[in-house]
């Protein structure tokens, strides 16, 4: 068994910002490894999140972005559980973020939930027909249809979509993070991005 200082159990909460007796717990699950109490955490937290979205979000901010050349523009409602919340800097600093998302990735919706079953039915059949097109054997092409539907809605769905700062990180699960860290439920209500002479 691993000797857990004081001094670990300080710099875990300082990383994570989680609370002390949790992070002196996850360093004695993960015998004292200090990568591997993270990510225990993060799982941990974001099983706590998941159980948060649940909740009513009927407070938040509204946040703007306007590019320097000020002929892109946008308007986003982010909601949480309380004013609180939406007053905290990691709440504020998420808002910012995903207006500016919005402004370089230009999704079309927040969710795949969003996306009409129309238009899912018809990229499914012109990416059936390529396929075809391509001499894909038939029985692939369910599955060739599939893949390219999950990136499509990565390309057209906020939440679907990779941060513009770090590839490896999806929106939804920088939304997850910061549920986690502030306890409250947030959801990306609606927002709308403008450009001049489009």
């Amino acid at each position: 068994m691993a000797d857990i200082t004081a001094k670990m159990v300080m710099e875990l909460r300082e990383r994570t910002q989680v609370g002390m007796m949790d992070c002196k717990k996850a360093l004695l699950e993960c015998e004292g490894d200090m990568q591997k109490a993270i990510d225990f955490l993060r799982e941990k937290g974001i099983a706590k999140a998941a159980k948060k979205a649940e909740r009513d979000a009927k407070e938040g901010r509204v946040f703007t972005y306007i590019h320097s050349n000020a002929k892109l523009g946008v308007l986003l409602e982010l909601d949480c559980e309380t004013d609180f919340v939406a007053n905290t800097e990691q709440f504020q600093t998420l808002g910012h973020e995903l207006a500016m998302q919005i402004a370089a990735a230009n999704p079309a919706y927040v969710s795949s939930e969003e996306v009409p079953a129309e238009i899912i039915d018809h990229e499914r059949e012109v990416i059936k027909a390529q396929a075809r097109e391509e001499k894909k054997p038939e029985a692939m092409l369910d599955k060739i249809a599939d893949g390219r539907i999950a990136k499509y809605y990565e390309e057209n769905c906020l939440l679907n979509q990779k941060s513009i700062r770090d590839s490896s990180v999806k929106i939804n699960d920088m939304i997850i993070e910061t549920i986690a860290k502030l306890g409250e439920n947030i959801k990306v209500k609606r927002f709308a991005r403008f450009t001049i002479g489009a």
